[in-house]
């Protein structure tokens, strides 16, 4: 049973309603109303004054900033595939491990698999492990993600000094296209060390994201929270998180503007020429672009073992 809505009210008077008079007000009473008004004013005003400097201005957010201390002052993230080999996995792990605890940095060694990726392909790995870090090191300055491809290779170098604000201002290449040759987008012109958020390498392919550091902090999580977008990692990259990495860099002048591309012998050379800048001996890092699984003259665990004894007597003697 419906039922009936009540009659509207209409919302001027009735024509044959009575008119009412205002009740009249003498001088005394509006005098008291008036200065009443103003002390209510005046008090509102000073409490909540004072309430507004008692509160963290991003309280009103809902959420205080975290500003890191910088302690430590780098966290070194490798994500290893365990289908290599275990002598090769084991080799990198160590690698990453002594050099961190040479510097007093941090280290987030994790597995593929680790994290579920939604069915995403594993290489995204690198992205979630950067927020595990980030989340496990919530004062560390820098993130500094090494794929599983790559060595250090002279442990007396310290990244933190390579990527220092006074460094980057000397290294950074600026005007640079972010996607070399051609591409119209190209890295500020007039930015600042202490600005600088991100720093990657190119190699001839185009933007490389096998050794890279970010500056830990809110910048930082709004960066990779964008690159792990649901709608990048569906979409059919042909290279996956590299070429998504490509496409915020050039759409996104949020992400553009913090960012510092460097020499890539400062932190990713490769071991052949034909892929970007080569390996000389004295190089921070070595990585073995395109080595494979099996057991080959390409194989990461034939390369990965002389490499080996390379760095290995290097950490000896530094």
């Amino acid at each position: 049973m419906h039922l009936a809505y009540p009659p509207r009210k209409s919302s001027t008077a009735g024509k044959y309603m009575p008119r009412q008079k205002m009740p009249r007000i003498s001088r005394n009473k509006k005098t008291a109303i008036i200065i009443g008004s103003i002390l209510v004013f005046f008090w509102w005003l000073l409490f909540s004054g004072s309430k507004r400097t008692s509160v963290h201005p991003s309280a009103s957010k809902g959420v205080a900033e975290h500003f890191p201390t910088g302690k430590p002052s780098v966290v070194m993230v490798t994500v290893l595939d365990t289908s290599f080999p275990k002598e090769y996995t084991d080799s990198i792990k160590q690698n990453r491990e002594e050099y961190a605890n040479m510097h007093g940095y941090g280290t987030l060694i994790s597995k593929v698999g680790d994290y579920d990726l939604h069915g995403s392909p594993f290489s995204w790995s690198k992205v979630v492990a950067m927020r595990h870090a980030m989340a496990k090191y919530p004062d560390a300055k820098w993130i500094w993600y090494l794929d599983q491809d790559g060595f250090i290779m002279d442990p007396k170098t310290r990244l933190h000094d390579l990527i220092s604000d006074k460094a980057l201002e000397q290294a950074m290449i600026k005007d640079q296209p972010v996607v070399p040759p051609d591409s119209i987008i190209k890295t500020f012109t007039h930015l600042k060390g202490q600005e600088v958020e991100l720093v990657l390498t190119q190699d001839k392919d185009g933007i490389s994201v096998g050794s890279f550091a970010v500056r830990n902090g809110e910048w930082a999580k709004f960066m990779l929270d964008t690159w792990y977008d649901p709608m990048y990692r569906s979409y059919n990259f042909q290279k996956a998180e590299i070429h998504a990495m490509e496409h915020i860099l050039q759409w996104h002048p949020t992400l553009l503007s913090k960012l510092a591309v460097i020499p890539q012998k400062l932190i990713n050379a490769y071991q052949t020429e034909k892929d970007g800048d080569q390996f000389q001996d004295g190089d921070f890092v070595l990585r073995l672009t395109g080595c494979t699984k099996g057991d080959g003259e390409k194989s990461c665990d034939r390369e990965g073992g002389r490499i080996a004894q390379k760095w290995r007597t290097a950490f000896k003697n530094a």
